[in-house]
């Protein structure tokens, strides 16, 4: 009786031992399945000037500019190009006041669009534009002030009328969040200059053989111009760009009115030679939810109105000319609550999926 009883106790031993095992080896699977695999990542810089101040470096009085280097206006790249990578990469640009953080962890903990399209196999290239954050060496002076604007920006970027959210916004309405979202923001080092931006863009694109840029905001004019500038630009993804628009000479619309505080928004005329390079690659704009239909004196809807209004009619100039853009109001869809921030909202997961099936449909993933 005492050997049988011993005997059981060592099967049931053994029983858990496999039963353990075996759920070892289901939850190691699970994690194996979930994780990011890279072949490669890394940072660089790109584009960007240098200056040398007259005179000899003298070693002995190392602190005076004499003889010496200055380099500035650069673009600071972070890369990771997972195993079996798409063929293009996906290059993102930031908006105002932020960073290539933009792209990464969301406020409230979430993967952003990094992760997100890791997951989906492209490459990603997140950049820090020049005069921004890594990329913060300028070539230009600028005046730096801690200015208390933070309700301002949480109005502007339409998370609500602070202190209130609007109803149903995809903006996480935890205080952490909302603290992390506002220590996300930094200023330019130097004046904003859209040309060096895509210089500097252009110069990435050749250095990887292109890729679809993907932009937020203030972003959107640099994308354009880098088009314009580089062939190697495969596609254009907009997320609410709101400045920069370009036209060809004898078609630039009229000033669009709005109670926005930034008064009325203006497009710029460039040769149509020029233009015409957009006509060339498959561009696509997207906006979020709780922009006025009508002009109001609600000023943050209004000033949104009016740049959705100017994406419409960029989008119709380059289309009477060949090309193949498109604006995609994100309400019209039945998609609904998205802030400025459409990559970083409760619904992002959602919001990539609709960008993937563009790229899909457009050809680019391969």
């Amino acid at each position: 009786m005492k050997n049988i009883m011993e005997k059981s106790r060592i099967i049931l031993g053994l029983s858990i031992v496999l039963s353990l095992s075996s759920a070892c080896r289901v939850f190691r699977t699970h994690a194996e399945e979930n994780a990011l695999i890279l072949k490669t990542q890394g940072s660089f810089a790109v584009g960007g000037t240098q200056k040398k101040e007259p005179g000899t470096f003298n070693l002995n009085d190392a602190l005076k500019p004499a003889g010496q280097t200055y380099h500035g206006d650069h673009a600071h790249v972070f890369y990771q190009i997972p195993v079996r990578s798409k063929r293009y990469p996906l290059i993102f640009l930031h908006g105002a006041g932020q960073s290539r953080k933009t792209w990464e962890t969301t406020p409230d903990g979430r993967d952003g669009f990094q992760n997100l399209f890791l997951r989906k196999g492209f490459g990603v290239y997140l950049l820090d534009q020049p005069r921004r954050a890594a990329a913060g060496r300028s070539m230009a002076a600028a005046n730096l002030a801690p200015v208390a604007d933070e309700q301002f920006w949480f109005t502007q970027f339409r998370i609500g009328n602070y202190p209130e959210y609007f109803p149903g916004v995809q903006f996480p309405k935890d205080s952490a969040a909302l603290e992390q979202f506002y220590r996300q923001m930094t200023p330019n080092t130097g004046p904003f200059d859209a040309s060096i931006i895509s210089d500097a863009i252009s110069s990435l694109v050749d250095k990887i053989g292109g890729g679809i840029l993907v932009t937020h905001s203030q972003g959107g004019g640099p994308g354009w111009n880098t088009a314009i500038k580089n062939d190697k630009v495969k596609a254009i993804v907009a997320y609410e760009p709101y400045s920069g628009f370009v036209f060809p000479k004898g078609e630039l619309p009229e000033p669009i009115k709005s109670t926005g505080l930034f008064g009325a928004l203006n497009g710029t005329e460039i040769p149509l030679s020029e233009f015409k390079a957009l006509t060339k690659l498959p561009i696509i704009i997207y906006y979020g939810d709780n922009i006025a239909k009508e002009p109001t004196i609600t000023w943050n809807k209004d000033h949104w109105r009016s740049g959705l209004e100017m994406a419409k009619k960029w989008a119709a100039a380059i289309n009477k000319h060949g090309g193949d853009a498109q604006v995609v109001h994100l309400p019209e869809i039945g998609i609904r609550g998205n802030t400025h921030f459409l990559f970083s909202d409760l619904n992002n997961v959602q919001v990539a999926d609709l960008l993937s099936d563009w790229l899909k449909e457009k050809a680019l993933v391969q």
